[in-house]
């Protein structure tokens, strides 16, 4: 059996909830990508141009620094990888963490939070983040609160060892 690892970014909380109620269920370790410069309400403004968030969003790219790099990647088979969904995307502070580690050979499995967008080209934006040698695995995008039961019936349709 492999060593679990979920990894995730969450501005608002969201993400932190769904990412550590996963990690119960999966019986994995728990790593949260925080930015070196938390964002505010003010940053995440989605409606404001000139809002950090949309000035990062709006930049291919765009690499917001990370406040550490201390996840103990190379101890992990596969990586359950959260985040929120931004405008149709990951955030790019994703790609900050992926480019900070070597995951070749690892499983990535994707999951994210939203209020209403797919996955959009998140996986195409990612994935030249890393070694070839990435099984990328899209998940699913969750919406609101998510219990256990459902992450569980979620868990039992991946191809996990």
């Amino acid at each position: 059996m492999s060593k679990k690892l979920v990894a995730y970014f969450s501005a608002s909380g969201s993400t932190r909830k769904l990412a550590n109620t996963l990690a119960e269920v999966v019986g994995a370790d728990t790593y949260e990508i925080k930015p070196a410069t938390p964002y505010t309400g003010k940053d995440l403004n989605w409606n404001n141009s000139q809002s950090r968030s949309s000035v990062e969003m709006a930049d291919i790219t765009s690499r917001p620094e990370l406040a550490d790099k201390t996840a103990q990647i190379a101890n992990y088979d596969t990586i359950f990888l959260g985040f929120p969904i931004w405008w149709y995307v990951a955030p790019h502070i994703i790609n900050s963490f992926l480019e900070s580690y070597d995951f070749g050979g690892k499983t990535i499995i994707l999951f994210a939070t939203s209020g209403g967008s797919g996955f959009g080209e998140t996986l195409n934006q990612l994935k030249p983040s890393c070694a070839e040698s990435v099984k990328w695995i899209v998940g699913r995008v969750f919406r609101g609160r998510t219990d256990k039961n459902t992450l569980n019936d979620w868990i039992k349709t991946l191809p996990l060892d």
